[in-house]
């Protein structure tokens, strides 16, 4: 299995919603169980191995590679989104300054967390509790605590960046169950 640790990220409110922001890594999982049978992950492309575009000469798994492509248009998406973006100024702060890694380790964490939830059994999320992730007090990249108005917002940026990468309804509703699911332990306000 790979294990993957981060380093502190700078973290997206709205994308901690459905996937989870980590600045540590600690020994507390929680993405949500893995589906059985066939899963979201496997519907998104599985295990397959494909070139990574991002990365000359690497490969990746087809769906882990599904999933970073809606996590990165998400974050676009939140990054321009005046109702939700000020949970994220210390990201934004970097990335106008020209430096990528908290984008970059925020993207790395939010796949791996929801390969995880949607059921990639090659992949464990390890970092802050979903509770702590989004509570300003115990993670300082967070900008202030979500309210259900912010979580419906990040949900909205969510189906804009599944829909630049054209990933079909069906399964957009099953990952949409998955989001869902974590409202009550985003939503702190």
């Amino acid at each position: 299995m790979k294990k993957l640790t981060f380093l502190p990220l700078a973290f997206v409110f709205a994308v901690t919603t459905l996937l989870l922001f980590s600045e540590s890594c600690s020994k507390n999982s929680s993405s949500p169980k893995p589906m059985t049978g066939t899963t979201l992950y496997d519907s998104l492309g599985g295990t397959a191995l494909v070139s990574d575009p991002t990365h000359t000469g690497a490969m990746i798994e087809k769906g882990r590679l599904a999933i970073r492509n809606v996590i990165d248009s998400t974050i676009f998406v939140i990054a321009a989104d005046s109702r939700i973006n000020g949970h994220f100024t210390v990201l934004l702060s970097e990335v106008t300054k020209g430096d990528l890694s908290g984008f970059t380790d925020l993207s790395e964490n939010l796949t791996t967390f929801v390969s995880g939830a949607t059921g990639a059994k090659d992949y464990i999320y390890i970092g802050l509790s979903m509770k702590d992730a989004h509570d300003p007090a115990t993670n300082s990249r967070m900008n202030g605590k979500a309210t259900s108005a912010d979580f419906d917002a990040f949900v909205s940026d969510l189906v804009k960046g599944a829909n630049k990468n054209n990933v079909p309804s069906n399964l957009l509703n099953s990952l949409g169950k998955i989001v869902e699911s974590l409202r009550t332990t985003v939503v702190q306000q």
